[in-house]
């Protein structure tokens, strides 16, 4: 855009980074620019602050890669959990919503996506490796593949167990409480909590395809 669609060249501008966010079209954009103008400046400076951090001084966990404020997140520094259980998921937003259900007390390994040849994402852009370490080093006495039930979340949890299963680890995979194509985020907690409890062995499941 060449011109400025208002009368400021900087709330224009504020207005298309807002709208650059998912679900924020320009309207929407506009109310929360206003509403900025409308705020104390040292809340704006606060809430500003607070963005900068996220970008900036958020960790990826080293040892599970959900995202932390240290090196280590709390989840895996926290002696009460079972860290020989490892959960599987896609994404951060998919640890959360597990833990919402309070159903899970091991430990985590976020992948940071599934194999989508369509999107160019292949198991070398997902961290397997290091899941592949911990199980190779005798740290698991099970897998948990918790992926979402879609298309490309089952060419992954294949994927994972041809790569798992040859130490001799169990590996199980939510039971089909979560409908078939859903994707992991959505599920109600109850039934991504009954889901978890219900865990079956994958290779069972390799008798339906």
């Amino acid at each position: 855009m060449n011109e400025s669609q208002y009368s400021s060249r900087l709330l224009d501008n504020a207005v298309c980074q807002f709208a650059t966010l998912p679900g924020i079209g320009r309207k929407t954009a506009l109310r929360l620019v206003l509403h900025l103008l409308r705020e104390d400046k040292d809340d704006v400076a606060q809430f500003v602050e607070a963005v900068r951090a996220v970008r900036n001084d958020i960790h990826y966990c080293q040892v599970c890669h959900n995202v932390s404020d240290t090196d280590i997140c709390e989840i895996c520094s926290n002696a009460a959990r079972n860290h020989r259980l490892i959960c599987v998921v896609e994404s951060v937003r998919d640890v959360m919503a597990i833990e919402n259900t309070r159903q899970y007390t091991g430990i985590y390994h976020v992948l940071g996506g599934v194999i989508s040849p369509m999107d160019g994402v292949g198991p070398n852009d997902l961290n397997i490796d290091s899941l592949e370490a911990k199980v190779a080093a005798g740290e698991a006495d099970e897998v948990i593949l918790a992926l979402s039930t879609t298309m490309e979340g089952d060419t992954t949890n294949y994927y994972l167990y041809k790569r798992i299963a040859k130490y001799g680890v169990p590996v199980t995979t939510i039971a089909r409480g979560v409908a078939v194509g859903d994707e992991l985020e959505y599920a109600d907690e109850v039934t991504l909590g009954r889901s978890l409890v219900n865990r079956i062995p994958f290779d069972t499941t390799l008798n339906i395809r």
